[in-house]
């Protein structure tokens, strides 16, 4: 069978889009062109995505400045998006909902809140989310927040503090993934010993390739893998390439105070993206390759074990990607790529969506 047949018959689902920030940003829809854009509806269609989260994701300026307030404008643009194009859109909550988006042929559009800074330490601000359909929560963004630290900021809580673990615990018992890209290794073990069902990575890659602190360790890996849970590869160039990474961490030593730099994918402040792809450009920074990409993916597939992978692409979240996945149209090139450096059919399949739907399952299974 030719890949294109696979990527076809295969649900892709991706664990994590930012394009939702780049609408708000620029003030379009999904619809209009955007020379900016990694991800829009005409590319999303092309490469053939069944499911994608979108991120309500609010920047670390907003922590104690009107977090929720700034989610509820993001999940209100999704929902938006949505209604705007019935035709070809279907808005989703759940596993199942993803399996008829397949059979439609439409594409289903989700929701994952970004920055449990989000939830202003309120349990009924996690709850009110979820009641407007967001699936999952990463527990913080580059910042640490009141409960739980991050992988780009300074731990200041071991990990989870208390409340942390009641909002894991609260999370499971809503049947909401609990999302662990962003936090400290330490939190990643705390959200570990908490939790009762699999938690996601939704946008993480392999740190034994690339030595960002964003990526996660072999051992990380393996835990997670034991815990059932899924691992979904990162695009962002810096995250897959070595030489990537080193230059960005490099620089940012050097202007760590400069909020135009700000942290590894996101500026500090809100308005300051354009600042920030400007920082960046300046960097030469290798752009890493379509093998990149896949090296991640057989790298946490032969760590983990194939079950435990998945893809979060990071689209509109981050200043590059590899050597045709530029934009949401690649993704059939990633697939042919898998293919050919040995993956079967149906481990493609598992990577591409497969694994992240078992693990949803067993996420809602779990609600009390």
């Amino acid at each position: 069978m030719s890949h294109s047949a696979i990527h076809n018959r295969a649900i892709i689902v991706d664990g994590h889009c930012d394009t939702p920030y780049r609408l708000l940003r620029h003030n379009l829809h999904l619809d209009e062109h955007d020379p900016e854009a990694q991800l829009d509806l005409k590319t999303m269609r092309e490469g053939g995505i069944t499911a994608s989260f979108f991120a309500a994701y609010v920047p670390p300026f907003y922590a104690g400045r009107g977090a929720a307030r700034f989610a509820y404008r993001a999940i209100d643009l999704i929902h938006a998006e949505v209604k705007r194009q019935p035709d070809v859109l279907t808005f989703c909550t759940d596993a199942t909902g993803i399996r008829q988006a397949k059979v439609d042929g439409k594409t289903a559009i989700m929701i994952g809140v970004e920055g449990g800074h989000a939830i202003e330490d309120s349990l009924s601000i996690l709850r009110d989310f979820y009641s407007l359909g967001a699936r999952y929560l990463t527990l913080t963004h580059v910042n640490t927040n009141n409960w739980c630290d991050s992988s780009g900021d300074a731990g200041r809580h071991n990990g989870l503090t208390d409340f942390g673990r009641d909002v894991v615990r609260t999370m499971n018992d809503l049947g909401m993934i609990v999302d662990i890209s962003h936090v400290s290794d330490a939190a990643f073990y705390a959200v570990l010993e908490t939790t009762r069902v699999p938690v996601v990575a939704t946008h993480s890659s392999c740190r034994a390739i690339c030595r960002h602190p964003r990526n996660m360790t072999d051992a990380m890996l393996r835990d997670l893998a034991r815990n059932g849970g899924v691992c979904m590869i990162n695009f962002f160039s810096a995250f897959l390439n070595d030489a990537a990474a080193q230059v960005i961490m490099n620089s940012q030593k050097q202007v760590e105070s400069d909020s135009a730099a700000g942290t590894e994918e996101m500026p500090n402040d809100a308005t300051d993206w354009d600042l920030y792809l400007e920082w960046f450009n300046t960097l030469g920074s290798p752009q890493a390759t379509l093998d990149d990409a896949a090296d991640h993916i057989l790298h946490a597939a032969a760590v983990a074990g194939i079950d435990h992978v998945g893809i979060g692409s990071d689209f509109d979240g981050v200043p590059a990607l590899p050597t045709g996945l530029q934009t949401a149209a690649g993704l059939p090139l990633l697939t042919a790529r898998l293919l050919e450096r040995g993956l079967s059919e149906g481990d493609v399949e598992k990577v591409l969506g497969g694994n992240f739907l078992r693990v949803f399952g067993q996420i809602e299974a779990g609600r009390r």
